[in-house]
């Protein structure tokens, strides 16, 4: 199996089950965030740092993803584009980005986006919780064993 999980570090609770699931898969995994932040480099974990700017660490895994690959972000245009490239996207809380959703979602951030500009203000994401780092460990284990099941040579 050539696929990777290539994670959207900075802001990623649950890097150290990334960690753990990977390797019960034998599957690398690509850490990328920007100095600001420490990552922990181990067996089966490559670590790239990027400047500090806002978009840095999304423009290194969009130029850097090949199909098959797996991307862990928060970030729906990221997410776009790695579906884009036939990779699979999801988020920290166990969410499977798809063609069925990414438009939606992109829609409602940029709803959100222009709503903001003109003064108005919505409630942040709810707090991550047990559940949201169980359901995550659930799709990414499952995630990882259909790609595996499913390998084509």
């Amino acid at each position: 199996m050539n696929t990777r999980i290539v994670v959207d570090g900075d802001s990623c609770p649950v890097k150290t089950e990334i960690v753990e699931i990977a390797g019960r898969f034998g599957v690398q995994v690509l850490m990328v965030s920007s100095y600001d932040h420490l990552l922990k480099q181990s067996e089966g974990v490559a670590t790239i740092q990027v400047d500090r700017s806002q978009q840095s660490a999304d423009l290194y895994i969009a130029n850097h993803i090949v199909k098959n690959d797996i991307v862990v972000t928060q970030d729906y245009g990221l997410a776009a584009l790695a579906i884009a490239k036939s990779c699979s996207a999801l988020s920290p809380r166990g969410e499977l980005f798809h063609p069925g959703n990414i438009d939606y979602l992109l829609e409602r951030r940029h709803y959100h986006a222009k709503a903001r500009r003109g003064g108005r203000y919505f409630k942040g994401p709810k707090p991550f919780t047990d559940e949201d780092r169980s359901n995550f460990k659930d799709i990414l284990t499952k995630l990882l064993q259909h790609l595996q099941e499913n390998v084509q040579f």
